[in-house]
């Protein structure tokens, strides 16, 4: 479980395709406080760790997550937004991310207002997912606060200190995104389909 708040940026160093995997190597400061078997979300996803070579660490992308996020459109060089899993008795400072990606969104526009920046998504409706303003979203792993909900658009305002310390500094139209909706939610929408 994650909250959504990013620890620090991570380089991609390599990307190696096998069969249906796809084994992607990172550069982090935070490497030396890893270890195997250890989940950290990468733009959102939860992967583990499997290797550890100095500052640098592998983990292993399967198949249905590589087709449901936006891992396949990693390069070398790419930088990625970088949590580790929290821990029991912490703060809860973003709100509750399982690193279960729903799917992948769409940068449609990128708005400055006055010291931040309005970012607005798309994305595919017809998979069952909402948005609701003042409600929960992650973004490339970043809790955020929707302040506009539309059919299948949604809005997020982005402070200077968000925007320098995650990767939404290189975001730009058409950017693909990894998007996690909120929890709770999903339940209460499932509930009320149930009784319906």
């Amino acid at each position: 479980m994650f909250t959504g708040i990013i620890e620090d940026f991570g380089v991609v160093t390599n990307l190696v395709k096998d069969q249906d995997n796809l084994h992607i190597t990172v550069q982090s400061a935070m490497t030396p406080a890893l270890k195997i078997d250890q989940s950290v979300a990468h733009n959102g996803v939860c992967l583990t760790v499997v290797a550890i070579d100095g500052d640098n660490y592998t983990v292993t992308a399967i198949q249905e997550t590589i087709l449901k996020t936006n891992i396949s459109d990693l390069k070398i060089g790419d930088i990625i937004n970088l949590e580790r899993a929290m821990k029991l008795g912490d703060r809860l400072d973003g709100h509750i991310v399982q690193g279960h990606v729903d799917q992948i969104g769409t940068c449609e526009n990128i708005k400055e207002a006055n010291g931040s920046w309005l970012f607005t998504f798309s994305y595919d409706q017809s998979l069952g997912n909402v948005t609701i303003e003042k409600g929960s979203i992650t973004v490339n792993g970043v809790s955020l606060t929707v302040v506009n909900s539309g059919n299948n658009t949604f809005s997020v305002a982005i402070i200077p200190y968000t925007y320098e310390h995650t990767n939404f500094k290189q975001l730009k139209s058409n950017s693909k995104v990894n998007l996690e909706f909120d929890v709770l939610g999903k339940y209460i929408k499932r509930l009320y389909e149930a009784r319906l």
